[in-house]
This record gives C-alpha cells, structure tokens and sequence, in this order.
C-alpha cells in the first residue's frame, strides 16, 4: 500500500517549455524604428569621420537596386557600405546576447530570446536573424507575417528559433 502512494505521489514532471508573453507588431516596429537612429546614426557619424564627409553623398543601396541616375554620378564605396553593416550587425548582436535588448527594444519594454529556453539567444541564432530582416526587408511580407500569427513571430524569428516577448 505504501508504494503505490509514494508512486502516485512521485510524478516526473518534465521540464516544460517557458510561458512567453509575445510582443505585438507596433512594439516591434517601434523599436526597429527607434534601433535604425540609435545605433545607425552614431555609427553613420563614425564612417564619416573615418571616410570623409563626402561619403555621405553618394548614391544610398537602394538608388543602386532601382538604377537611379544618382548611382550612376556617385557611386557608394563597397568598403564604406560593408564597414557600416558590419559595425551595426556586430552591435544588435552583442546588445541581443548580452541581455536580449538593444535601445529601441528596451524603450518598447520588449526583448529577443530563445524560443526553446526563453532566455538569450547563442550567437549563431541572433546572426542569423539579423540576416533574416533583410530576408524579411526583400519580401516585405516577412515582417507582416508576425500579424497574422498567434505567437507574432516573424519570417527573420522563424529562420532563426528566437521570439520578441515582452520585457
């Protein structure tokens, strides 16, 4: 009689998947947003410094994509270009890992983890994401995605197994 208690009583309880309390498409986009001006421009300022003010004057990526005749007088600098976004993918990297926020996140109280653990996200997943917004950015859909979905996860959180929840 006493081991069928102690059976009943010592249930294995699985460790189970983390409650998360996604954060909704405005949120995000607010701090998107708020994250292109808080770390771009600083980092924008520091090309020019390092580059010379006349950078800023050429064409942009998009007057490239569309052949605008701006591209063709002012050509951008490919080593300016891939220097401002490494600087800006290695500093939304660091700031996700480091505690899931970057300013603009922070500021809309919402952070990016690891949909499995629900905590910071390794390294490798949070390079991936940043990837993915341009993924996200060429198909346009990919950030309207989150909308239509229950846990608001995008096509750059589902490539790469993290979620935005709120802070």
């Amino acid at each position: 009689m006493r081991t069928k208690t102690l059976k009943k009583n010592s249930k294995i309880t699985s460790p189970s998947k983390p409650v998360l309390r996604y954060a909704p498409f405005w949120s995000r986009a607010l701090g998107f947003i708020t994250d292109i001006f808080m770390i771009g421009l600083p980092i924008a300022l520091l090309m020019m410094i390092l580059f010379g003010y006349d950078q800023m004057h050429t064409a942009g990526g998009m007057d490239v994509i569309v052949h605008n005749e701006k591209a063709l007088a002012h050509p951008p600098n490919p080593l300016v270009s891939l220097t401002q976004l490494s600087l800006f993918m290695i500093v939304t990297v660091m700031l996700w890992h480091k505690g899931g926020q970057t300013p603009g996140k922070k500021l809309a109280r919402i952070r990016v983890v690891d949909v499995r653990t629900g905590g910071n996200a390794p390294y490798w997943k949070l390079i991936l994401r940043f990837i993915g917004y341009f993924i996200s950015l060429i198909t346009l859909i990919g950030f309207f995605i989150g909308v239509l979905r229950r846990d608001k996860r995008t096509l750059h959180d589902l490539l790469s197994g993290t979620a935005v929840v709120r802070a």
